[in-house]
């Protein structure tokens, strides 16, 4: 009389990790950077719009001297970034790293992606709906924290970075 001593192996734990963790689509969607070639911060927004992902590319207006003309063009506010709101898992993930232009998005690895904050997105879309010019107060330094208190702006918080009041 033999036995059979082989241990049973449920089918459940012998599937790859990555399967288990594909399967798993998170619900909730969250705000990525995403990283660009550069001056192709619209052809990847274009390529993702198409195919079904919110991407907000924050632009402004400003002044460019070409063959002796001056003329309004839009740039991005962030060259080489864009931002993708989205529920990430591995398929979707994938399917966004296929965007021609795309360097990669931010963060360690696919499951550990660096996640932008609501609260820092909003202002930058406050500052994009407003499109009026904006300058600094005098007394405001280069690297302070700032807050608007007033107008369509208001609540929105940052530090200023640099500002070029003759340009």
């Amino acid at each position: 009389m033999t036995t059979n001593h082989e241990p049973e192996v449920s089918s459940e734990l012998s599937e790859p990790v990555e399967r288990q963790a594909a399967s798993q689509k998170p619900s909730i969607p969250h705000w990525y950077a995403l990283y660009t070639h550069s001056h192709c911060e619209q052809l990847v927004a274009d390529q993702l719009a198409a195919k079904g992902f919110h991407v907000f590319l924050p632009k402004l207006e400003t002044w460019s001297r070409r063959a002796g003309r001056q003329h309004l063009i839009s740039l991005p506010m962030f060259p080489s970034y864009l931002f993708l709101h989205h529920a990430i898992d591995l398929m979707s993930y994938m399917e966004v790293c296929k965007a021609r232009g795309l360097v990669g998005i931010l963060g360690e690895r696919w499951d550990r992606l660096g996640i932008i904050p609501d609260a820092e997105i909003e202002p930058l879309q406050k500052v994009v709906v407003a499109c009026f010019p904006m300058l600094p107060h005098p007394y405001l330094k280069e690297g302070r924290r700032v807050r608007i208190t007033h107008g369509p702006l208001a609540g929105a918080e940052g530090i200023l970075v640099q500002s070029k009041p003759g340009k």
